[in-house]
């Protein structure tokens, strides 16, 4: 039996799995680091209980479905707070303002590079590299998700004692674009450390690759987002930017001399470092086809997604595995073979995914069968949206599952509530096993994608074009490549036929800082969202984009869209059959009046998005509590040398201002 590393929640010593028995270690708290971190064996146990940090199915949603919720994407049972003005509030307590997860990296760091330096660690020394390498890499990781949630923030490269002078000295938050560059040097020194290969684990386990990857995903982030945000508040040197009042950053200067040279500093990187793994891994081999049945042929690009086992896949870099053995599963199957747990994808997201032909769905002429019969929305499409979006009649499962799951996909239950609603009507399987075994309640053992090749392929198709401000001949490649895979036609054919006024109805990705992109920049994004669906990149990627402004205040206000009840699904016998209790306006459906479509959050009118979604400028980052002021201010949240984010206000209760 070969060695697998489970990356899961557990403690420091049910981490490492194999054929043997689990590792026989004291736990961390009762050893002082003199004895605990000296040897090979506790040092790649501490990197091993760092994978906690990196997403996790939750136990009845596939991982990404709650990240893409809150887009036009999907929904979820409820709207977020972040589109209606007043109910995203500052905290008291709390919040993403947190060193936690940093300081269990700096922790490692501060008490091992010494160590390692001097000798002082036993065993295999390529291997003690490859797991300090791991930390470098978790400590970027960390630090990329408070860039992404707080912009500025602190640069803390050591444990902190528990003293307020020292602690009040360390809050100073730095520039959001030193911190991207702090965060990419930490992606180096982990490519310096780690091994092509990591000592056991395989693709369970990081390895150099996974921070070229993370590196050019961090760089394409920071870089679209100085680009999209220049001459706001959000950016540093802006004569709003909250962070000029602030004596330490006074006189700051961009380090590439200003911020489009900035901005370009980070897109080469994301550039070069994309290429690295784009010419590296092939695309696993989609046949375009779903398997109806266990007798017909398999799809290996769709089964990759709901595998038990990822590591037979080369364009998977890093998964999450999960072993009912030992108890850690989640319900995955049960959900993907049914109303994928009460969320659903949006009407705008099925009309992302062109014709077979590459051409738009709008301008296929008869080609495009049209989205009132839910058993043809996909046919002639994408075969990404063939294989992934579900339609009735479709056979989820080639094996009996439990109670929740469907064996052959029925007409939507929109009736249902909970987890048994179909949302929107349209609902998705990616990541669905056909095995019935998995789809019981807490039986699953589907892993989750981490780290996938493809993203290289994207990210250096959009990072050339924001760079150069055209597609070089490896973005064409690129390119190239992911249509083939879909079994679509040629991208300048989808390019040369598209209407961007018209995508930017349903489609936030049309618009950067509120106005229209250009038809390639729109489709390179367009591709983006179809290929990673449901893959937890929606909501990042509208917010580097600055894709939210037009939802400001708009004349006409975005209402979430799901399938064409009123276009004729609601006549249909068999459909009404499943809604046995009936449509009722107001109550379970919305108006036909108000959109022959499902309206989801239009059907009762106490719903806080009834009227459609809004947004503030404010809710591109969050808010840090008023706790971590008063702390670093001795109570006073003015003597504090943290500054509050743009638009929102230092006191506890309150919604953004602007």
């Amino acid at each position: 039996m070969k060695n697998r590393i489970l990356i899961l929640s557990l403690p420091v010593a049910l981490m490492f799995t194999s054929c043997n028995a689990f590792l026989d270690l004291e736990p961390e708290a009762a050893l002082s680091p003199e004895q605990y971190l000296t040897t090979e064996e506790n040092i790649g146990a501490y990197a091993t209980d760092l994978y906690t940090m990196l997403p996790k199915h939750e136990r009845s949603t596939w991982g990404y479905w709650r990240t893409d919720a809150d887009t036009d994407d999907m929904v979820a049972p409820n709207p977020s707070d972040k589109y209606a003005p007043g109910y995203w509030r500052v905290e008291q307590t709390g919040g993403s303002y947190s060193f936690t997860d940093i300081y269990r990296c700096n922790y490692f760091l501060d008490f091992v590079i010494p160590l390692y330096e001097a000798g002082e660690i036993t065993g295999n020394a390529s291997n003690i590299r490859h797991y300090i390498g791991e930390v470098y890499f978790f400590r970027a990781w960390a630090y990329f998700e408070k860039l992404k949630a707080l912009g500025d923030f602190p640069i803390v490269e050591k444990p902190i004692a528990d003293d307020l002078e020292k602690l009040t000295a360390e809050s100073k938050r730095r520039p959001r674009n030193e911190v991207a560059r702090f965060i990419l040097s930490d992606l180096d020194k982990a490519i310096e450390y780690m091994s092509e290969i990591p000592p056991v684990g395989g693709t369970n386990r990081l390895a150099d690759d996974c921070a070229h990857l993370m590196k050019s995903r961090v760089a394409l982030y920071e870089g679209t987002w100085e680009k999209y945000f220049a001459g706001t508040a959000f950016v540093p040197n802006d004569t709003d930017w909250p962070g000029a009042g602030k004596d330490y950053n006074k006189g700051y200067q961009f380090p590439s001399g200003d911020i489009e040279s900035e901005s370009k500093y980070f897109l080469k990187i994301a550039m070069d470092e994309a290429k690295i793994v784009a010419d590296k891994y092939a695309l696993t081999e989609n046949t375009g086809v779903f398997q109806k049945d266990a007798d017909a042929d398999p799809n290996p690009y769709f089964d990759m997604f709901g595998a038990t086992d990822m590591s037979k896949y080369p364009e998977v870099l890093l998964w999450r595995a999960y072993n009912v053995a030992i108890g850690i599963h989640n319900s995955v199957g049960e959900w993907a073979s049914s109303s994928n747990n009460g969320y659903g994808i949006t009407k705008s997201m099925v009309d992302a995914f062109v014709m077979s032909s590459g051409l738009p769905w709008y301008a296929a002429g008869r080609s495009y069968p049209g989205d009132a019969d839910l058993q043809k929305i996909t046919e002639g499409r994408d075969s990404r949206a063939e294989i992934f979006i579900k339609k009735p009649g479709d056979k989820n499962l080639h094996s009996p599952g439990g109670r929740n799951s469907r064996e052959v996909e029925p007409w939507p239950v929109i009736t249902a509530s909970g987890a048994q609603k179909y949302i929107t009507g349209y609902a998705i399987r990616k990541g669905l096993n056909f095995d019935g075994a998995y789809a019981s309640e807490n039986s699953s053992e589907t892993g989750l994608i981490i780290f996938r090749a493809v993203e290289a392929y994207l990210n250096y198709i959009e990072a050339c074009y924001e760079y150069n401000g055209a597609l070089d001949s490896d973005a064409g490649k690129y390119w190239t490549a992911i249509r083939n895979r879909a079994k679509v036609g040629d991208y300048q054919t989808t390019i040369s036929n598209t209407n961007v006024a018209a995508e930017g109805k349903t489609d936030w990705g049309a618009y950067s800082a509120g106005d229209l992109v250009d038809k390639t920049l729109y489709n390179i994004r367009r591709e983006r969202r179809c290929e990673l669906m449901a893959e937890g990149f929606r909501a990042d990627d509208l917010h580097r984009w600055r894709a939210l402004d037009q939802l400001i205040d708009a004349d006409e206000p975005y209402h979430a869209m799901g399938v064409n009840l009123w276009g004729g699904l609601s006549d249909n016998e068999a459909f009404l059959k499943e809604n046995s209790g009936g449509l009722s306006i107001g109550k379970n459906v919305s108006d036909p009046n108000f959109s022959t479509y499902l309206a989801p959050y239009h059907i009762m009118s106490n719903n806080r998005v009834y009227n459609g979604y809004n947004w503030r400028m404010a809710h591109y980052l969050d808010p840090i509590a008023v706790q971590h002021f008063l702390i670093t201010g001795d109570g006073d949240v003015n003597a504090s040398p943290l500054y509050q984010n743009p638009g929102w206000p230092v006191q506890a209760g309150l919604g953004a201002q602007n």
